[in-house]
């Protein structure tokens, strides 16, 4: 099995005892379908082995954010979360396995001190600090005031992650408008004024930057 970045420089021998004393459990979810509903989930991380989800949040009038695209080598939880977990669900956009892990068996000290658990330990801090700076870049985003200051400031984020001016928007426009925070007909129109006037060029959710 590809283990992930949590798992990143601990041989697979000492991950398979990991996994039996973490009492780890793989679940599949298909498509559309609700993984977390993070109210009585706290005390668990996800890994994502196979697919992609969404981090979505509903506001009390029903409003829709998608906070976070989650991929292979990604972790989610309450512990990393900075919202009201309440509010917070994921969703798988397509097939999605999920290794689910107790955060406590995570913290706490082996009895054995097993370099390989100080190992994880580290890959964790690493992979919480590569979800401060994408949370920096997604508040610089929404820190824009208008839906086309928003639009070129996350095309050139990803165009930055990509190292390239042409990229595959990963998700759906209706889904980039709830993840921008704006209006989808707005966005759509700015999209179409961006491109009249020579900002980018599109080719269904292929964004070519020309500036």
């Amino acid at each position: 099995m590809n283990y992930l970045s949590i798992f990143n420089n601990i041989e697979e021998e000492d991950i398979n005892k990991m996994l039996k004393c973490f009492e780890a459990k793989t679940r599949t979810y298909k498509k559309d379908s609700t993984i977390v509903n993070y109210i009585g989930n706290t005390s668990m991380i996800g890994i994502i082995l196979k697919g992609k989800a969404e981090l979505i949040r509903y506001d009390y009038l029903g409003n829709r954010t998608i906070i976070e695209i989650l991929k292979e080598n990604d972790i989610f939880g309450e512990v990393f979360s900075n919202y009201n977990i309440d509010e917070l669900s994921i969703k798988a956009t397509e097939e999605t396995t999920i290794l689910f892990i107790d955060y406590y068996h995570i913290t706490k000290r082996c009895k054995k001190a097993c370099p390989y658990h100080s190992k994880l330990v580290e890959n964790v801090l690493n992979i919480l600090s590569n979800k401060i700076v994408n949370s920096n870049e997604r508040i610089e985003i929404l820190a824009k005031r208008s839906t086309r200051e928003k639009l070129l400031a996350y095309f050139e984020i990803t165009a930055k992650q990509k190292l390239s001016k042409s990229f595959v928007i990963p998700f759906t426009y209706t889904d980039l408008a709830d993840y921008l925070g704006v209006d989808r007909s707005a966005m759509q129109r700015e999209l179409k004024n961006l491109k009249d006037e020579g900002f980018i060029k599109t080719n269904g959710k292929k964004i070519t930057l020309t500036y």
